[in-house]
């Protein structure tokens, strides 16, 4: 059985920045609000957004909207936080997994 590689060229592009790979792991350990994620990061809102358009458009990311700021979340469920006993995660000090 051929498989639809097609299917996943969008996911490997957008995993392919080492910003976004560092946006993913601090969303394995759950949603975050974009001012978070901006926190961790030397870049402006707008670069931040450009990041999480390609996540999202890609499938690996959901978003919804509170107010003035976005929240994001993990679209995989099989995605799991290494650290789900609820211990702060080992790369980003500060997050506890949900």
């Amino acid at each position: 059985m051929k498989q639809a590689y097609t299917d996943y060229v969008f996911a490997f592009k957008a995993l392919a920045d080492e910003t976004r790979l560092e946006i993913i792991d601090m969303l394995s350990c759950g949603e975050l609000c974009a001012c978070e994620i901006l926190e961790k990061f030397s870049i402006s809102q707008s670069t931040l957004s450009y990041h999480m358009k390609i996540l999202s458009e890609s499938g690996l990311v959901n978003a919804s909207r509170d107010g003035a700021w976005m929240r994001y979340t993990l679209a995989c469920a099989r995605v799991m936080c290494p650290c789900a006993d609820g211990v702060a995660c080992p790369t980003f000090a500060g997050y506890t997994c949900q």
